[in-house]
């Protein structure tokens, strides 16, 4: 996949976010990161599901997916600021499936690419590596 230049690349799991513009070009990016983002947990995910028991999840997942849902309003906020003019989201899996519950339809139309893996801790070239093989 490519990354455009000016790109941001969004790196997140249940617990982290981790944001990168790329300063290099499409063939041959350069991931910078940029400052971190306040991401809020009040939204409890998707569902209103807010009771532990057998058939919700367990507070932990709760809590991952209130995480993604902040995440994803971040996103939302900064590409509805201008801020964003293409974006390339990886993660994993489960929160990349809690992440696209929240799209705004602004999101979706810069949106160049998704990747279902966890990187949040790996390096900089790694996550380089797997968009440009993507």
């Amino acid at each position: 996949m490519k990354i455009p230049t000016g790109a941001i690349v969004a790196v997140a799991d249940g617990e982290i976010l981790n944001l990168f513009r790329n300063s290099g070009d499409e063939s041959a990016p350069q991931l910078t990161a940029t400052a971190d983002a306040a991401v809020s947990t009040e939204n409890k995910g998707s569902g209103g599901r807010h009771q532990s028991s057998a058939a919700n999840p367990s507070d932990s997942q709760q809590n991952e997916d209130s995480f993604a849902a902040g995440v994803a309003e971040v996103l939302n906020q900064r590409v509805l600021d201008g801020k964003i003019d293409a974006l390339i989201v990886v993660a994993a899996p489960r929160t990349l499936g809690e992440l696209r519950k929240h799209y705004h339809k602004a999101l979706s139309a810069v949106l160049v690419g998704e990747i279902a893996k966890d990187l949040t801790g790996h390096s900089v070239a790694d996550v380089e590596k797997t968009i440009t093989a993507a």
